[in-house]
């Protein structure tokens, strides 16, 4: 994802989904690698399901990202979304057989979903 600022925004996902926020240096342009599970030597996450992505410098001709994180408590997130420095967009919604759901933006201006998922029982 975009950002502007790489010290605030992983600040914000460290702090409030509890991921590991890796700056990569100038010699790799500044990207920050996002993971949520451990690596391999190569920086791989080893179990399936888990986050290995990123941010990159935020540019005018960046497409926004379309994304929906899953977590245990969406309103549990709405406070630590804000005390993080975000925005949560409306309040958040239950759909049937999906979840509930709620969007937010982060530090960056970037959109993002937040989806508890339904109980599959």
């Amino acid at each position: 994802m975009p950002t502007k600022d790489r010290e605030r925004v992983s600040k914000f996902y460290s702090e409030t989904f509890g991921w590991n926020m890796i700056p990569m240096g100038e010699d790799m342009g500044n990207y920050i690698m996002a993971h949520t599970a451990d690596t391999d030597e190569k920086g791989m996450i080893a179990q399936p399901g888990a986050i290995n992505g990123g941010f990159y410098e935020s540019k005018e001709e960046n497409e926004p990202p379309h994304l929906v994180i899953v977590v245990d408590n969406v309103d549990e997130h709405i406070e630590l979304v804000k005390n993080a420095g975000g925005e949560v967009l409306g309040e958040p919604m239950d759909i049937p057989g999906v979840g509930r759901f709620v969007m937010i933006k982060d530090t960056e201006g970037n959109k993002v979903a937040i989806l508890q998922p339904a109980s599959m029982e």
